[in-house]
């Protein structure tokens, strides 16, 4: 098959299934590649790309990043990650460091308005998985304080509410100069999810684009066909490549199938080919 998926989770961060089983799901649907893009972290990595081992899949080492914007959090996608770069694990340490000192925050307030909600249950036996707001979702749904992880979003989760603080501010500047001096290929994820209108997502991707920015994640489920349209003119426009990919993250998002989203997302793998001449340069690696 000619499509790929350049936009995936597993419980490394914020998804439900071990990288082998994303690469499992992936090889089932034929897919050509994928990008496990887990958040703040490329742990996930080695394993996925281990049980990818043999097969056609290509597996693409990858991360999906935070930081804001005027006020705006906004996701950034990194591709082509060296995982033996001590530079990329330390500044991946220290976004990480961020990330735990909000949650820690998150716990005592719950726990000081009663609620039976630890570490341990976060984690969910998985130690080294980074914990975002999702995790806090799963629990706050199987303990029955909500119905489900999409109420637990809407009643507890929201960052002006009174459990959920947002982290640190990291800058995009941070971002993607972390990226960009670790030679990784940078993608604005989901543009549409920010609220911002076509003028503003221009505005952001050409200021982003001055700092090293490639491309910019046209295709994805939350985005219909005319707002990809929209976005594929302004990729064009600021000389961004387009990507896509479905998001998935196993039951955090049960609605979102790998290389379909929620069952017409196709991406196809000559993107992929356009971002890898883009990074490496006309010859394109074997894998």
């Amino acid at each position: 098959m000619n499509f790929v998926d350049l936009h995936t989770h597993s419980n490394a961060s914020d998804g439900t299934l071990p990288p082998e089983e994303v690469v499992a799901l992936a090889q089932n649907k034929g897919l050509a590649a994928i990008a496990l893009t887990d958040h703040d972290t490329i742990d996930g990595v080695a394993r996925a790309r281990a049980a990818a081992k043999g097969s056609s899949l290509e597996l693409i080492a990858g991360m999906e990043l935070s930081c804001v914007y005027e006020g705006t959090e906004i996701h950034i996608l990194g591709f082509f990650a060296d995982e033996t770069s001590g530079a990329l694990a330390d500044g991946l340490t220290a976004f990480r460091e961020i990330r735990n000192s909000r949650n820690e925050v998150m716990i005592r307030r719950f726990q000081k308005d009663g609620f039976d909600i630890t570490w341990e249950d976060l984690r969910h036996g998985n130690p080294g998985t980074v914990i975002t707001r999702a995790h806090f979702a799963r629990v706050l749904t199987e303990k029955g304080y909500a119905s489900s992880p999409a109420q637990a979003f809407d009643k507890y989760l929201q960052y002006k509410g009174p459990y959920c603080t947002r982290k640190e501010i990291v800058s995009p500047q941070q971002v993607l100069k972390l990226m960009t001096s670790c030679n990784i290929w940078p993608c604005l994820a989901h543009p549409i999810q920010y609220g911002l209108d076509y003028r503003q997502i221009e505005q952001l991707a050409s200021f982003l684009k001055d700092l090293g920015l490639k491309g910019l994640e046209v295709y994805h489920p939350s985005q219909n066909q005319g707002q990809s349209g929209r976005l594929q003119v302004i990729a064009k426009t600021l000389g961004l490549l387009p990507s896509g990919g479905s998001d998935f993250h196993g039951a955090n998002k049960p609605d979102i199938e790998i290389g379909t989203g929620r069952g017409s997302l196709r991406v196809s793998r000559s993107l992929l080919n356009d971002i890898k001449e883009d990074h490496y340069g006309r010859t394109l690696p074997r894998h």
